[in-house]
């Protein structure tokens, strides 16, 4: 009988120590300073300017479809918990969740990154299951352009957020300039002095790079779905004529399309990552992957 009232009382001391560890942890969790994004590359931006000050909630991971994408139970919970919410503006993915985001915290600031960007028309609607058409092209974090106004956005912010930090983050901010600043170099010098500026990919989803550095973007996605065959013969002919050799493909895209058309003029494949969370690396492989594929210097 002892013995089993020690057990008990280890069983009741187990116990107490997990609740205790619960409740310290939930505590630490309403006191965290979180910012939550609709995609991953505006991770940088926030981590760039405003360090471990914040928190980042991405809504839509690193290989994900943004625009098929659906949160999971913990994002969820962590967007409640938002001091702040900067989304992209265009994303057919934000139109069937923002209204629901905003009845969960309807407390917490929202800037759209692309408020200062002038956007692209979209024609097309990207397979959306929900039929949120997309009126204009959402994809302009890709450019170095663009980005110098997401870094903006992204300052204004955080200031607002913790005013007592505003100078450490007004100099981190120049410091991220002068890296947007870079890639914005790199892509001038690179393609301004191109003869073919024709490129192929999957997915449509460097419109705002090509128009910023004078390339010409032709997809193979049409009206966003899988071509059919007439375009897809359209593409083999088009790739023939302007010697095109390399198709971009998305990682999140399936690449069968893409292969079959490589196949046909003797091409390549190239992956890209434009929705990873490293937007410097990331944009950098993309301008000089387009590049080589325009130059045929290789990687």
């Amino acid at each position: 009988m002892p013995e089993q009232g020690i057990n008990m009382r280890k069983i009741f001391i187990i116990l107490l120590l997990i609740l205790l560890w619960s409740c310290n942890r939930s505590s630490s969790e309403q006191g965290e300073n979180i910012i939550t994004v609709t995609i991953a590359p505006y991770k940088y931006f926030i981590k760039e300017i405003a360090g471990n000050d914040f928190a980042v909630n991405i809504m839509v991971p690193s290989g994900a479809n943004p625009h098929l994408y659906e949160p999971y139970p913990d994002q969820i919970n962590r967007l409640r918990k938002s001091a702040a919410y900067v989304s992209n503006g265009f994303l057919g993915f934000e139109m069937a969740w923002m209204e629901r985001f905003e009845e969960i915290n309807k407390t917490m600031k929202k800037v759209s990154a692309g408020e200062r960007i002038v956007p692209i028309d979209s024609h097309h609607e990207h397979g959306n299951s929900d039929s949120h058409s997309e009126t204009a092209d959402p994809h302009y974090w890709v450019s170095p352009k663009c980005a110098f106004e997401i870094a903006r956005s992204v300052k204004d912010l955080v200031c607002g957020l913790n005013p007592d930090s505003a100078k450490k983050y007004e100099k981190n901010y120049e410091i991220l300039l002068k890296k947007i600043g870079q890639a914005d170099r790199k892509a001038d010098s690179l393609f301004s002095v191109l003869q073919r500026r024709h490129f192929l990919i999957y997915h449509p989803n460097l419109a705002y790079l090509a128009r910023d550095y004078g390339l010409v973007e032709i997809a193979v996605e049409y009206e966003g779905k899988e071509p059919p065959p007439s375009r897809l013969k359209e593409l083999i002919d088009l790739a023939a004529k302007e010697n095109i050799k390399t198709i971009f493909v998305q990682k999140e895209y399936d690449s069968r399309n893409a292969k079959a058309i490589a196949d046909e003029t003797g091409g390549e494949i190239r992956v890209i990552d434009p929705l990873s969370e490293n937007w410097y690396n990331s944009t950098m492989d993309i301008i000089e992957g387009i590049h080589s594929s325009l130059t045929g210097s290789g990687k």
